[in-house]
């Protein structure tokens, strides 16, 4: 059924970071360009698992966005982007996630109290994005419902839902063998 899902993530190139293998796909980082057909079937697998139980989405910029406007448009709620810049509004959240090798400041504006909330994101690997995300959420005082994801990197996706809490739903499992993108649906 997803198989123009696997055949893009297959037909991938593997670039080296460091000792790192990174997948270099469309679904991810919206190059070379990302099929529209594959897309759709991402969004509407998308819509499938998930319950989408909220008030609004909230997608991190960039890869989430073109998931949550589409899920956006297909289901009636809106959403907000998290965003890497501040524009100072009332109510805007700072939400800093430090890593080994840099401190990455993010800003979240349309989420009141009280509102159920859906994060959409294009993928997860170590989870250290997704739980400040959560947790800048849950200071705001959201309540996070479900996190719907495209793809899957982590090693223990278990330990990050179990961790933050919140069921994480997602479309495709991910990874390099041999110097080769794999991927299950």
């Amino acid at each position: 059924m997803l198989e123009d899902v696997r055949e893009s993530i297959e037909s991938s190139r593997v670039i080296t970071k460091g000792d790192y293998p990174y997948i270099v796909t469309p679904l991810m980082d919206g190059v070379p360009s990302i099929d529209p057909g594959t897309l759709h079937s991402v969004v509407e697998r998308m819509i499938r698992i998930s319950k989408f139980d909220c008030d609004i989405i909230v997608a991190p910029e960039a890869m989430g966005i073109p998931y949550a406007t589409l899920i956006s448009m297909k289901k009636g709620i809106p959403f907000t982007i998290i965003r890497k810049r501040s524009y100072g509004l009332e109510g805007e959240t700072e939400i800093v996630e430090t890593t080994g090798y840099s401190t990455t400041k993010m800003y979240i504006n349309g989420v009141r109290p009280g509102m159920k909330v859906v994060v959409v994101d294009d993928v997860v690997s170590t989870g250290g994005t997704l739980r400040c995300i959560v947790d800048g959420l849950r200071d705001m005082g959201a309540v996070v419902t479900e996190v719907v994801l495209a793809l899957n990197k982590s090693r223990d996706i278990f330990s990050v839902e179990e961790e933050i809490g919140v069921p994480i739903r997602y479309v495709a499992k991910i990874w390099v063998e041999n110097g080769k993108p794999r991927c299950i649906c």
